[in-house]
């Protein structure tokens, strides 16, 4: 009795779970490795690579070449101090007055300080020497600057570089060489300044009455 109750199904046991097989190992089929590259292909895919390695060097050097040549045009058009200077009809050709012009056509001279330089003096052994410009005179309602198409005019005092009376010695002035510079703020940026030197002047006695003259460059 006892073993027919052992040999009895459980409940819920169908045959097909005990007739069910235990899991398979499936083996995974490799995917074949593909064929080496000839040389050719291997030849193509480096000149490709270099085609694309220049191409983009050839575009990184136009985008550099197109900002440099527009902050060079920019920086062309920037405005520049003229300078000139009165008759010498009388006195020490130290003494005269100099005359600062704005000719650029856009852009303001803002906040203009002017200096004097005594490049030298020749056979005199003196060293250059800088000085503030005085006796500055604005066009009316301006203090410090010059819009397109303005001038101002200007003494420099030249005679405290010197160091003894310019009168008992009139060929120092034929002698020397002298030239300005000029400090400004930059165009649409006012926080930058600008320096810029002038070229040389020299005393051209040639002229009836005489007066300083820019010499050519070189």
């Amino acid at each position: 009795m006892a073993a027919k109750q052992k040999s009895r199904r459980k409940p819920g046991e169908s045959s097909a779970a005990r007739s069910k097989p235990g899991p398979r190992r499936q083996s995974r089929a490799r995917a074949p490795r593909p064929p080496p590259l000839t040389l050719r292909q291997e030849l193509l895919l480096l000149a490709r690579g270099g085609a694309r390695s220049l191409q983009q060097a050839f575009l990184a050097l136009l985008v550099i070449g197109l900002l440099a040549g527009g902050a060079f045009g920019v920086w062309s058009l920037r405005p520049t101090p003229s300078y000139s200077s009165e008759d010498v009809t009388a006195g020490s050709p130290f003494d005269v007055t100099f005359r600062v012009d704005n000719r650029n056509p856009w852009f303001a001279l803002s906040n203009l300080r002017i200096s004097c330089i005594l490049a030298h003096v020749r056979a005199s052994g003196m060293q250059p020497s800088l000085i503030g410009a005085t006796d500055v005179r604005f066009p009316a309602g301006r203090t410090s600057g010059l819009e397109p198409g303005e001038s101002a005019t200007f003494t420099c005092p030249f005679r405290s570089l010197i160091g003894h009376t310019i009168n008992d010695d009139p060929g120092i002035a034929q002698r020397a060489e002298i030239y300005f510079r000029g400090e400004y703020d930059v165009p649409l940026f006012g926080s930058f300044r600008i320096t810029d030197n002038s070229a040389h002047f020299s005393l051209n006695t040639r002229l009836l009455p005489p007066r300083w003259t820019s010499k050519p460059p070189g």
